[in-house]
């Protein structure tokens, strides 16, 4: 019974609005991320990967991970180190979606 009840409350909390992603909010806030990986997330210079159709979560761990200086870039990691947690989120629902 127990773990019924915590599989239907992880469920209610998984497809909460609160957890959604907006990939309209993330293409608002793709302006600065279109200066390397270029418009829709396809770049036009080999040394910056194209992020246009990455899968979600692949994005928000490449993000977080610049953010919290896990991972270092010298362009990456100050544009990250503003992002929030919803910033990143929307950001990879909208850049997944092209």
């Amino acid at each position: 019974m127990i773990s019924k009840l915590v599989l239907f409350t992880g469920a209610l909390v998984c497809l909460s609005p609160a957890f959604a992603s907006d990939a309209e909010a993330g293409k608002a806030k793709s302006a600065v991320c279109s200066a390397c990986h270029g418009q829709g997330g396809i770049s036009t210079n080999p040394m910056w990967p194209n992020i246009a159709g990455q899968q979600s979560g692949y994005l928000k761990k490449q993000l977080t991970e610049f953010r919290d200086g896990i991972r270092k870039d010298p362009l990456m990691t100050p544009i990250a180190a503003s992002l929030t947690n919803e910033d990143i989120d929307n950001l990879s629902a909208y850049f997944a979606s092209l």
